[in-house]
């Protein structure tokens, strides 16, 4: 199966299993991922990223595989309208309830 098949078919769950294999090094069971293995599961990580999840990050890859890095502006300008597109929070003083 080609890379991109595979993506296209990858669920998110596996999705963040192989992101968590490849920050730790390990697969779950604990074992170690082997250089070979280290390649192809970043790889599928940066195509499921750049294809499928359609990544927000800070530094990405895009549909086209070209790496996407934001400015610092860009960043605080989605953090504030994600902000206020969020309701507001009840706050309570320690003596209300």
């Amino acid at each position: 199966m080609h890379i991109e098949q595979l993506v296209a078919t990858m669920s998110k769950d596996v999705f963040e299993k192989l992101k968590i294999a490849i920050e730790t090094g390990k697969w779950l069971d604990g074992n170690p991922l082997s250089d070979e293995q280290k390649e192809t599961v970043l790889q599928a990580i940066l195509l499921y990223q750049a294809k499928i999840e359609q990544s927000e990050e800070h530094m990405t890859v895009n549909k086209e595989g070209k790496i996407v890095q934001k400015s610092r502006q860009e960043l605080q300008n989605e953090l504030k309208h994600e902000a206020s597109k969020q309701s507001n929070i009840a706050r309570f003083k320690e003596n209300d309830f």
